[in-house]
């Protein structure tokens, strides 16, 4: 006689992937839908501006555009990130032109000249982007108006651009930082702020204190007519990125530039994708449980051997302290992705010297998974490998290339990608066979993974200088340790083997800091 308690288990235990996986589904289909919908009908043309590429944004009923607004992205930023501002403006009436700056998104065209002196790379994009400004006002329109609107790094170059600019009518700088700025110049500045920047606040004050002896957040100083008028808005609760995504933002660009270009309309549509993009993200990571269900049973985790604190104390500070210590003498810039190269070997010699300190202090054999030994163990462990890394990898990529930033793996990042990989691979093979499975301590991969994290602090301590941009790279190593540690975690409760997880979430962080980051020429 068959238990019926067995068998009555079994459909309750296979509900609730299945019910994930409808939700998963409804989160993807519902938020595609509104993102098509937000750009559904606008006249969006690609053109390639010798290396650089451009994306032209026209009203839905091919009406003549009320001005011209080139737009400019921040550094390990890309054309798509500004893509909001560029639908908001094209629904209301503007042309809004967009693209890549040198080493950035699709741009084939390294970033020449010393990224932190205004003589070296500054002197490139500001002269790249008035190539761009010529071609927009090739473009055919009902009037002259240009106006320029940039995040982060591109508000120095803008305000440098328009300050030798006599066509540029107004600048909208998002999380504004220039040394440029006068009490003059330029024209019609409108400074947007996340209300978590407290010090991009502090400094749009100042700014806004050039042509008034008491500044204040949301008030408009000076004169349209005569391009002194000057203004500080402020996105209630977002941040660096999220002031991209703010409604206040949209809102206050379009007013703005109405009031420049002499126009009372209100404003009317606002993009608000931010919150469809999470949804979209979250029905994607959502999926990948019941999806992680489907993999093979390929091995099973030793029941002896236990891992102590004891051991693993030493297993994770002894690599974090002696990793930028053995490299403080590397170069930093061997690979053409900003200090790519290095952080590739960083990944690499302190996954080799876990693995050492683990091969010392931990007996090997108790510590190790069991494969199953089955037929065909290689081929299927290979199979659920590649499964699990397209979709952890490949799919998660898509769709932040198509609605957040650029995650083409152009042909000069090829070769950066397969170098990261290498590090990554070293690394996350030794992590997760070290962190995963019953015989280790609650709390060790939080314990391992901010270990890794102290010595990248550390390497920037050691040479300021050339790894600085290592603390902006760090912000998005602990978003990816999060999201693919919870990746990492079904797949390998579902397959019993580490290195499947392993794999996928190396080529991810390979992808990711091969093509995020700019390409700098020698």
């Amino acid at each position: 006689m068959p238990n019926n308690s067995d068998s009555a288990e079994k459909p309750r235990s296979a509900i609730w992937p299945l019910m994930i996986a409808l939700l998963g589904v409804g989160c993807v289909l519902l938020a595609g839908a509104t993102l098509y919908r937000a750009e559904a009908g606008l006249s969006i043309s690609r053109v390639q501006l010798g290396p650089t590429p451009v994306t032209v944004f026209g009203a839905a009923d091919g009406a003549p555009p009320r001005a011209t607004v080139v737009i400019a992205h921040g550094f390990a930023g890309s054309q798509q990130l500004m893509r909001p501002f560029a639908v908001t403006l094209a629904r209301n009436g503007y042309r809004a032109v967009t693209f890549d700056f040198y080493g950035h998104g699709r741009n084939l065209e390294p970033l020449a000249g010393d990224i932190t002196r205004v003589d070296g790379a500054t002197r490139h994009l500001v002269l790249q982007t008035g190539q761009v400004i010529d071609f927009a006002l090739t473009l055919p329109q009902e009037g002259s108006g240009l106006a320029l609107l940039g995040h982060s790094m591109a508000t120095d170059v803008l305000v440098r651009r328009a300050a030798d600019d006599g066509r540029v009518d107004a600048v909208v700088a998002v999380s504004m930082f220039s040394p440029a700025v006068t009490a003059e110049s330029p024209a019609n500045l409108l400074m947007l702020v996340g209300g978590w920047e407290t010090a991009l606040r502090s400094e749009a004050l100042r700014v806004l204190g050039l042509g008034t002896a008491l500044p204040e957040e949301g008030v408009t100083i000076g004169d349209f007519a005569d391009g002194s008028a000057r203004r500080v808005a402020v996105a209630p609760g977002v941040e660096h990125v999220g002031v991209l995504y703010s409604e206040t933002s949209m809102r206050e660009s379009v007013s703005w530039l109405n009031a420049v270009f002499a126009d009372a309309a209100a404003p009317g549509y606002l993009d608000a994708r931010g919150g469809a993009i999470t949804l979209l993200l979250l029905g994607i990571g959502g999926l990948g449980w019941p999806l992680a269900q489907s993999l093979p049973r390929l091995a099973e985790p030793a029941a002896s051997g236990r891992l102590s604190w004891r051991a693993l104390l030493p297993i994770g500070l002894i690599p974090a302290i002696a990793t930028p210590l053995l490299l403080m003498s590397f170069p930093t810039d061997f690979l053409s992705v900003l200090v790519g190269g290095y952080l590739a070997v960083h990944f690499c010699v302190y996954g080799l010297l876990t693995a050492v300190c683990r091969w010392w202090l931990v007996e090997r054999p108790g510590r190790r998974a069991v494969p199953h030994r089955q037929q065909h163990f290689w081929l299927q462990s290979g199979l659920a490998t590649l499964l699990a890394t397209a979709y952890v990898a490949g799919i998660v990529a898509l769709a932040l290339d198509r609605y957040v930033t650029s995650f083409a793996i152009t042909t000069p990042r090829v070769p950066l990608v397969l170098a990261m990989l290498v590090g990554t691979l070293v690394y996350f093979l030794v992590d997760e066979a070290l962190t995963r499975g019953p015989a280790v301590p609650r709390g060790a991969r939080l314990f391992s993974h901010a270990c890794f994290l102290l010595s990248l602090l550390l390497a920037v301590a050691l040479s300021f200088e050339d790894l600085f941009f290592l603390l902006i790279i760090a912000a998005v190593i602990v978003l990816y340790f999060f999201v693919y540690g919870l990746f990492g975690g079904w797949i390998y409760r579902a397959t019993g083997l580490p290195a499947v997880g392993a794999v996928a979430s190396a080529v991810a962080f390979a992808w990711a800091l091969a093509v995020v980051f700019p390409m700098l020429s020698g």
